[in-house]
């Protein structure tokens, strides 16, 4: 049994970042909260409960005048307002790709655009882009929702992605979307490291007998490696190594591994390891 490593694999640059700034807050004062998981991979964020780090799903949990982690995923501009009325002290772990989307964002929503956001309502990224423009963007997640949402032709619209959204997909929305309204402006935000995984992982499902995805069962990209591996191979999603079914992986020889960008290495080579020792 033999195992292949996708070329781009695991944490991405925001992630690190963000995981590294929470990591040095807590070594200095311990005493820290984190608006939503830190990030979508519950053995990651576990490790930072353990050395204090405090989840908590809204501002209102967070005392007057401590340290508040605001995740890579971003937030709404009415978080910071309320973190400033509370004296809170921000600690801004955004990712500076996402950040550009809400900079779009609030400057064209301010100019009179209309902002379409193609992405998922429910993700906590595309919670915190609409938060920059009163909550009002129009959001596509699928070629479906198209037909249900009704555009004002009459006014501007500008286009944003999820940094995770399918490269596939994008295009095939915007197209649509390109004949559907007279004046609009379309911004490809989706994230490089988040292209060049998912081609990557493309790539090598061509590749093996097999695909595993190793990820957090809430995390976004991971997902989508999922889905783009289970178009050309047989392909498990495992959050860590226990989930591995090994009377199923004998039946491979060339065994592919991906990971979603918020899996740490040291989950990915636990996984490769233990295949290795089967």
């Amino acid at each position: 049994m033999n195992v292949k490593i996708a070329k781009e694999a695991g944490f991405c640059f925001g992630v690190k970042r963000a995981m590294k700034m929470a990591w040095n807050e807590l070594e200095t004062n311990g005493d820290i909260y984190a608006l939503g998981p830190i990030i979508h991979n519950k053995q990651a964020v576990s490790k930072y409960e353990e050395k204090g780090l405090k989840t908590v799903e809204i501002i209102d949990s967070i005392p007057n005048f401590k340290n508040m982690i605001i995740r890579s995923h971003g937030v709404g501009e009415k978080v910071y307002k309320d973190a400033n009325e509370k004296q809170i002290n921000v600690v801004d772990t955004t990712c500076p790709y996402v950040k550009k989307i809400h900079r779009i964002v609030k400057t064209y929503h301010d100019k009179g655009y209309e902002i379409i956001v193609i992405g998922d309502s429910k993700h906590p990224e595309v919670i915190g882009i609409n938060g920059w423009c009163g909550d009002c963007a129009k959001i596509i997640k699928t070629l479906d929702d198209l037909d249900s949402i009704k555009f004002d032709n009459s006014k501007k619209h500008v286009v944003v992605a999820q940094t995770t959204i399918n490269l596939e997909l994008y295009n095939e929305i915007i197209s649509k979307l390109d004949k559907k309204l007279d004046n609009i402006r379309f911004n490809n935000t989706i994230c490089s490291a988040t292209k060049v995984r998912q081609l990557s992982a493309k790539e090598l499902s061509q590749e093996v007998d097999c695909m595993v995805v190793v990820g957090g069962k809430h995390s976004s990209n991971t997902q989508k490696l999922v889905n783009i591996c289970r178009e050309t191979v047989e392909t498990f999603a495992i959050e860590t190594k226990q989930d591995l079914n090994i009377d199923k992986l004998k039946e491979y020889q060339l065994i592919g591994i991906t990971a979603g960008a918020s899996t740490p290495d040291w989950i990915i080579e636990d996984v490769v390891e233990f295949i290795e020792s089967i």
